[in-house]
């Protein structure tokens, strides 16, 4: 006996949400995003006033994407955007987000030029009961 179509396009509908369940929200996410992801756990991290961390964010954070040359601001006004790159210097994919603001302050605009696989460095400080980014490279 067959199944009628509504029931068979569920049952698909929902072993692809449950795939997705099983490989993680990372898959749905993108360079921007997981950095965002870790400077959260960073700042979590932190519980006094004057506790340091220092998060070493590895690009590509996922394999085939952002390999070339990028760049990363992280705005004063709480924007995160990666420009990955080609080896020609043509912007392949420019992920944004603001996620993270929610967990530090940056006080100031930062714009990191890298070479491929030159990971991101982000220093955090607990001040005044806040998450600071005091330095980046």
């Amino acid at each position: 006996m067959q199944r009628p179509v509504r029931t068979r396009a569920a049952l698909r509908g929902a072993a692809m949400a449950a795939l997705l369940l099983v490989a993680g929200c990372d898959v749905l996410t993108d360079a921007a995003t997981r950095l965002a992801f870790e400077i959260e756990a960073a700042a979590r991290s932190l519980e006094r006033d004057g506790d340091r961390v220092t998060l070493r964010h590895e690009v590509p954070s996922r394999p085939g994407e952002c390999e070339g040359p990028y760049t990363v601001q992280l705005d004063k006004v709480g924007a995160l955007v990666f420009w990955c790159r080609d080896a020609e210097g043509n912007v392949l994919a420019s992920p944004g987000t603001s996620h993270h603001r929610r967990f530090v302050r940056t006080p100031e605009t930062y714009y990191l030029h890298k070479q491929a696989g030159e990971p991101l460095v982000i220093e955090l400080e607990r001040r005044a009961g806040e998450v600071v980014i005091v330095d980046v490279q």
